[in-house]
């Protein structure tokens, strides 16, 4: 009996390095393997997963695309999926050869026997890999590459990766050998989540509500952006989460407005709002929240103004999503709430008022024909709907929802105390700075986002998030703090 067996027959679950359970549902990485290679008349897939960490610092997780088809979530390993002109499958994951000094460290590494045994594919040891996609290719097999990255939002900027070496290197060997890399393929399979999935996200996104909720009792003048970062993340922990899904954004006061802001060491004012866009990662997969609250035990009546916008607009999107639905009259919808509301506040001047940017603030997307921006996107500047699940940005490939998706819808607005400062002097941008000055002023330093993950089915809408999301519920939740 292996290790392995052994194990498993006293109802031990194996965990490799990298996070979780071995046992990750063999028959459902079997079949989106299998959901793949229907894509493909013939030929060999080769995918790489995660190098090991060069620091000590963040720790060794597995690639996105990698774990959707292996379950394997140690570092340094590699896969293929040969199909060949009969039908005919092999998947074999090749895994680095066990080290007995680096186990002192690190923990033992799953020999080739025991990978097979637990994932329920074949597996080799990581340096026959070469000599094995040699022959194929030799064989005349064409070659399909999955490139080892977290997201496709850094695929561009790394091109040093191991898997683009190897790819690049059989194609020297190979003069006018056609490699293509096939991300996107991956990614519409992992676009609709399946049951197990669609659990692993609710789980993540019930989590991370607590950790909101922890946080929202912690909040008080005086407490410093770290500390409410660490009260949501030991939250997590006690709660069995795996680690954050992604960098914790906590910005009080003026760093409220900045979208990325990582928690710092300021500390929050009385009559302030704090930020937190947070979430944990849970069994491979990522929740993806944003609450704004006081820092008092209420809102102002200013910050109130900007909320109620905020949250109506989420609403809008909510309403038009249901499967079959353009992704567009979601996010349409929320943006013309955002812009009216704007308008009421007197932010702007109207819904299609134009300033003239200075350069690189505003992007081809939303300039106008005359090289102007949107009054409005002075104070609303990013997307409102995306994909999670294994990536906090999963993929979300249709124009149309599907069953199955999981998603978040975030709208925000952001008031920059220097939000003129850098704006060109032109007749047109005086206009606006006549009109929004005192409005601004009021306004200033408050950013709210609100960000809920959802789950999409034949039945309808779901929202998997539910951290107080009303002004009544926050103030709720804190009207009996001791400040």
């Amino acid at each position: 009996m292996t290790r392995v067996s052994a194990l498993l027959a006293l109802g031990v679950t194996l965990v490799f390095p990298g996070g979780s359970s071995a046992q990750d549902a063999p028959d459902e990485l079997a079949a989106r393997r299998a959901a793949l290679a229907e894509r493909l008349d013939s030929g060999v897939v080769v995918s790489f997963g995660g190098v090991y960490p060069s620091s000590h610092w963040p720790p060794f997780y597995q690639l996105p695309a990698f774990r959707y088809l292996t379950g394997f979530l140690e570092s340094d390993a590699a896969f293929t999926l040969v199909k060949r002109a009969d039908g005919s499958l092999t998947s074999t994951l090749f895994v680095a050869r066990p080290d007995p000094r680096g186990a002192l460290y690190d923990g033992d590494r799953a020999t080739p026997a025991e990978a097979a045994q637990a994932l329920g594919l074949e597996a080799r040891l990581m340096e026959e890999l070469e000599a094995y996609v040699e022959g194929l290719v030799a064989g005349g097999l064409p070659l399909y590459s999955i490139g080892d990255f977290q997201s496709n939002e850094f695929s561009r900027g790394d091109s040093l990766t191991a898997g683009r070496a190897f790819v690049r290197t059989l194609q020297a060997r190979h003069r006018g050998l056609d490699v293509q890399e096939i991300n996107g393929w991956i990614d519409a399979l992992r676009a609709r989540k399946s049951p197990a999935e669609q659990e692993k996200v609710r789980r993540a996104a019930e989590v991370s509500s607590r950790a909101h909720e922890a946080a929202m009792r912690a909040i008080r003048p005086g407490i410093r952006e770290s500390e409410i970062q660490a009260v949501m993340e030991a939250e997590y922990r006690r709660l069995g989460a795996d680690r954050p899904g992604y960098s914790s954004i906590v910005g009080s006061g003026p760093n409220s407005t900045v979208l990325h802001y990582p928690a710092g060491t300021r500390a929050a004012r009385s009559g302030e709002v704090v930020l937190m866009d947070a979430a944990a990662y849970v069994d491979g997969y990522s929740a993806d929240i944003t609450r704004t609250v006081p820092v008092d035990r209420t809102f102002t009546e200013e910050q109130k103004d900007v909320y109620r916008v905020v949250l109506a607009a989420q609403k809008a999107a909510e309403r038009q999503i249901r499967v079959g639905a353009a992704r567009g009259a979601a996010t349409d919808s929320a943006y013309g709430v955002l812009k009216e509301g704007l308008v009421r506040l007197g932010l702007i001047e109207s819904v299609d008022a134009s300033f003239d940017a200075p350069p690189g603030l505003c992007p081809g997307t939303w300039a106008n024909a005359d090289g102007s921006c949107p009054q409005w996107y002075l104070y609303v500047y990013h997307g409102f709907i995306h994909g999670i699940g294994l990536d906090v940005h999963d993929p979300s490939v249709a124009r149309v929802f599907g069953d199955g998706e999981t998603f978040t819808i975030e709208p925000g607005i952001y008031v920059r105390e220097r939000v003129f400062a850098d704006l060109p002097d032109t007749p047109r941008n005086r206009r606006l700075i006549d009109h929004a000055r005192t409005s601004a002023l009021r306004y200033r330093n408050v950013g709210v986002r609100i960000e809920d993950d959802y789950l999409l089915t034949s039945r309808g809408l779901e929202r998997l998030s539910d951290a107080p999301r009303e002004i009544e519920e926050i103030e709720a939740l804190r009207k009996n703090l001791v400040m």
